[in-house]
């Protein structure tokens, strides 16, 4: 279906994939917060997974004996980091501020992009995407060491979660991949996600339905999309989209105001995604086959 893009191409619709995703997930995050109140953060996001994953399974049909131990491998891999960011990331804004929190959560793609950088810029662009999220995100002296620590491991989370989506993809048929990984994350927050169903009324599964193919189904496909289409050094940059986008749905739909800092780091992050995209086409940097971690 991309076969014929040039890599250029290929990263810019990329790019366009994780924004589509990260407005969906902002989108999609402001309604599962109507459902914490009775579902708990990690009881919300666990049914989200469960009824994304449903519809995922029904549309990819996936066959179970067709899947290689090194796919399935990959599959639980990937499940279990979509997991573990739920977790740790809801433990971390828990105890430090969201800005904080988000910031070093984006630590782990990153670290992706910055391990996967084959030449000086390549690897200074992270860092310049880096002081953007900071720069959204705003400076916290508060400091909770089990909070960071939580933060930290999101940040591994996450960053597991950006090189699986490459692997899933290579190693299995289309979505099939994707579908059973967000089965096993649902699986995984069977804890949370189970109390809480008795607790729901026809208005809140309504709505954990709509946030579910918003901010799941449909947020990581593309996600899923986008890696297969680059790598996860682009998408790992690329990532820093998620927290200058929640600036500025907040601003545009919350009526929160943006700091001349935060639309500072809002431009820079728009900046090194365009250098990404554009040293993406560049002569000799090679495919996206090539270049994929």
């Amino acid at each position: 279906m991309f076969q014929n893009l040039s890599p250029r191409q290929r990263a810019l619709l990329g790019a366009l994939f994780v924004l589509v995703g990260s407005i969906s997930i902002q989108i999609s995050s402001v309604l599962a917060s109507t459902v914490f109140a009775i579902a708990g953060p990690l009881g919300t996001s666990g049914l989200r997974l469960s009824v994304a994953g449903l519809i995922l399974l029904a549309i990819a049909r996936p066959r179970i004996r067709a899947i290689s131990p090194r796919a399935w491998a990959g599959i639980l891999l990937y499940g279990a980091a979509m997991a573990a960011m739920n977790v740790l990331l809801y433990s971390a804004i828990e105890r430090i501020p969201l800005g904080l929190a988000v910031t070093l959560e984006f630590l782990g793609p990153l670290a992706v992009a910055g391990f996967g950088a084959k030449g000086s810029l390549d690897r200074i662009l992270p860092a310049v995407t880096l002081l953007g999220v900071a720069a959204v995100a705003g400076v916290h002296t508060g400091f909770d060491l089990p909070g960071v620590v939580f933060g930290l491991g999101a940040a591994v989370a996450f960053g597991l979660y950006t090189l699986m989506a490459g692997r899933v993809g290579e190693d299995s048929a289309g979505i099939q991949g994707l579908a059973l990984s967000v089965a096993v994350a649902a699986v995984l927050l069977l804890p949370f996600s189970a109390p809480a169903v008795p607790r729901l009324g026809a208005s809140e599964w309504t709505t954990v339905l709509v946030s579910a193919l918003l901010g799941v189904a449909l947020a990581y496909t593309l996600d899923f999309l986008a890696t297969k289409l680059t790598s996860p050094r682009v998408v790992g940059t690329l990532f820093a989209i998620d927290p200058a986008a929640a600036a500025v749905v907040g601003a545009i739909a919350l009526g929160q105001g943006l700091s001349t800092t935060a639309v500072a780091g809002v431009g820079l992050v728009i900046a090194s995604g365009a250098a990404i995209i554009w040293r993406s086409g560049s002569p000799g940097r090679g495919s996206a086959a090539e270049v994929r971690a």
